[in-house]
């Protein structure tokens, strides 16, 4: 079991490949509520109010600027949906999991 949070996002060098699809599916048993979908890894947060909403929105979009990984974001009133790829590599790099682990950890405690 990797620990993505400890981790930080490195520039991939230029020819890294994708991680695999069996990769990918078998870190992500470790973060929950992600799914793998079309090369990206996504998960849809739920919560009570607008408020919340958009203060995780805020917390996630400041781990993105500290790892330099952007993610697509969508929200709405109780909803927010991430969705993290790298386009440098063409799909799943560990960026994606690094950064996915610490939105979850938004959460956790």
């Amino acid at each position: 079991m990797t620990d993505w949070t400890t981790q930080k996002c490195e520039p991939c060098a230029e020819g890294t490949p994708p991680m695999s699809e069996a990769d990918v599916l078998k870190e992500l048993q470790e973060l929950a509520g992600w799914n793998y979908t079309d090369g990206m890894i996504e998960k849809t947060f739920i919560f009570k109010n607008y408020y919340e909403t958009t203060a995780f929105v805020q917390a996630a979009a400041w781990i993105a600027h500290r790892q330099d990984h952007h993610p697509d974001i969508s929200f709405g009133y109780k909803q927010c949906q991430i969705r993290y790829s790298t386009h440098s590599v063409g799909g799943i790099s560990r960026n994606d999991l690094i950064c996915a682990a610490k939105t979850n950890a938004l959460l956790e405690g």
